[in-house]
């Protein structure tokens, strides 16, 4: 175990990238394949919009980075923290920590973006796109990735999780954002057996259905436990979701400009 969490501390930057590359790679070929909406769009010129946001992610992510390895190095001196406070065995420590990296930095925060006003407005963004493959995944309007960052290192403190956890956790969140947003269909038994676990590409569909309820329901990221235990889960024919979002022009989703401005634009309706 020791060994496995020092490989992802000491790995290099361009391997950090070379897996972002190849979560995205994978899954976009694979589309390919067995598609689950049969799309008629042009796919690099909608991969070119989102990609977009994925640099602009990247930046900050960066950023947060460099302030994290400070946030890491105050605890380790502090000894502050729950896994500072309790003795444990390593592995529990580890998935203790995993578990409320996903509760907090991703369900929890996934929902305030849906329910808090002035947030969701930075999400509307994400839901804007109206052809959702892996590229849709860091579709991510700045100011809905920082509070996302933001609560991600309020669990590294409270938890007092050390670098290797919180490595293991941003890997893990790439690969299943590509996962759930891949444009892909899985047997139905196979998507609906892991459904009960984790968050599965129809999982995740159904949250980028147009119109509320569905648009407000499974929120999850890596695990579906905690919308089946906060009464946010729906599981249902896919071939019902109709993508977009039914307060915007959908028509401009390609539309970067209005897509990064589209938070300020007090003109557009919330429903809230």
């Amino acid at each position: 175990m020791d060994s496995f969490l020092h490989f992802f501390e000491v790995m290099p930057f361009w391997q950090r990238g070379a897996w972002v590359l190849s979560c995205l790679t994978f899954f976009w070929l694979l589309e390919g394949g067995i598609p689950l909406v049969l799309f008629s769009y042009k796919k690099w010129k909608h991969a070119g919009v989102n990609f977009a946001f994925l640099g602009s992610t990247l930046i900050i992510n960066t950023l947060f980075g460099i302030a994290t390895l400070g946030v890491f190095r105050w605890i380790d001196i502090n000894q502050f923290g729950i896994l500072n406070l309790f003795e444990m065995p390593l592995w529990v420590g580890f998935v203790l920590s995993m578990l409320v990296f996903d509760l907090v930095a991703q369900y929890m925060a996934h929902y305030m973006l849906h329910r808090v006003k002035w947030l969701w407005r930075f999400h509307m963004v994400h839901h804007a796109d109206t052809h959702v493959d892996a590229t849709t995944g860091p579709r991510l309007h700045p100011g809905d990735f920082i509070l996302r960052e933001i609560l991600s290192l309020l669990v590294v403190v409270i938890m007092g999780a050390p670098l290797a956890y919180y490595l293991f956790y941003r890997f893990s969140t790439i690969f299943f954002t590509y996962f759930s947003h891949a444009n892909i269909s899985l047997p139905a038994w196979l998507d609906k057996t892991l459904s009960y676990i984790i968050v599965t590409p129809n999982v995740h569909k159904f949250h980028h259905h147009y119109e509320r309820p569905w648009t407000d329901t499974n929120f999850g990221n890596i695990f579906s436990v905690w919308d089946r235990l906060f009464g946010t889960f729906v599981y249902d024919d896919p071939k019902k979701i109709q993508y977009g979002l039914d307060v915007l022009d959908n028509k401009r989703d390609e539309d970067i400009g209005y897509q990064f401005k589209l938070p300020f634009d007090k003109s557009i309706k919330t429903d809230y």
